[in-house]
């Protein structure tokens, strides 16, 4: 069995990002211990909005780092990055020669991004699924993680590879998703009604993997309550302190309701201190780990081993791919 993620390389990984989607990629690799696991840092789909190249070539280097960090095993895991491997760009133009303008603009990101960009949106914008569909359908995928927001693009990916199958004779495999159970939204730390974000102007609002310690924690300690008083999960009338009791329970593994027992006649004080205490531990845990695995050859080591091994394999398909419609002598 084969499964595949790719994720883009953004200049700041929130604790958000860390607790709803890295830390289950740790979880699959120990769940299917005997899958072939490719991840790849997705940097072709990053500049579908301009980037500055100096920061995109950084945030490249530091989002691989970090995922070694949180826990992705490179004996367990292949890693490597998107555009180092050339087949992935060219099966996506052999896509968009078998797909359509109309499926392109039905996808709902594309959608919503156009209508507040106007005529200055991409063309990468507009056929980035078929560069997913690409990534997915060079490796023989079996399983893609996805969450309720990205099987639009998987169910695309799935109408591409049997119209594909149909027109040319058997040529790709047809991915099934894997529902990552849901998980804990993180909330913003001074607005429980919005997602933590890097974009928040309000930097008090979110956490990042490579912030100070001793700032990370005070911002936990400052974080918006209520007045109630009481450690109660109550997504309604006490949305921070539900956000709080989220971030403790993915770290700790503990219950909410083992969570709340703990804290019964104790208030807010001794609860957040409790958790800064919590979140700066995980901090530094990973940031060791970072300091560590970027100070020596480990990294490039591993990301040279994922290269060689996803291109071995997309180069294969390719070449079924160049045979079934023709191309080449």
């Amino acid at each position: 069995m084969r499964i595949l993620s790719g994720i883009q390389p953004t200049n700041v990984v929130t604790l958000g990002n860390y607790l709803g989607a890295m830390k289950n990629f740790v979880k699959l690799q120990n769940e299917f211990e005997d899958a072939d696991i490719l991840v790849f840092v997705a940097d072709l789909h990053s500049i579908t909005i301009p980037k500055d190249r100096s920061e995109l070539k950084k945030n490249i280097k530091t989002l691989a780092a970090l995922y070694i960090a949180v826990g992705l095993d490179p004996k367990k895991v292949h890693l490597f990055i998107q555009s180092e491997v050339p087949p992935h760009a060219e099966l996506s133009y052999i896509i968009e020669c078998n797909s359509y303008i109309g499926e392109m603009e039905r996808m709902i990101q594309f959608k919503e991004k156009s209508q507040k960009e106007g005529e200055t949106v991409t063309t990468g914008l507009l056929t980035y699924p078929c560069l997913m569909a690409a990534d997915i359908l060079l490796y023989d995928t079996d399983l893609v993680p996805v969450g309720a927001d990205q099987k639009q693009h998987l169910e695309l990916t799935r109408n591409i590879a049997e119209r594909f199958n149909n027109k040319y004779g058997d040529t790709f495999k047809v991915p099934e998703p894997y529902i990552v159970k849901k998980s804990a939204r993180i909330m913003s730390l001074q607005d429980p009604d919005k997602k933590m974000s890097k974009s928040d102007p309000n930097p008090k609002g979110y956490i990042t993997l490579l912030d100070n310690i001793n700032e990370a924690k005070n911002k936990i300690r400052r974080a918006v309550t209520d007045s109630i008083g009481i450690i109660k999960y109550d997504e309604e009338n006490q949305k921070g302190l539900a956000n709080l009791i989220n971030i403790y329970s993915l770290l700790t593994n503990l219950s909410i309701e083992e969570i709340e027992k703990k804290y019964i006649g104790l208030g807010y004080k001794e609860f957040k201190e409790d958790l800064a205490e919590i979140v700066g531990q995980e901090l530094e845990k990973i940031q060791d780990n970072y300091s560590s695995i970027l100070a020596s050859n480990e990294l490039d080591e591993i990301l040279d081993e994922g290269r060689e091994y996803a291109l071995k394999l997309a180069e294969r398909k390719l070449a079924k791919v160049h045979k079934k419609i023709g191309l080449g002598r």
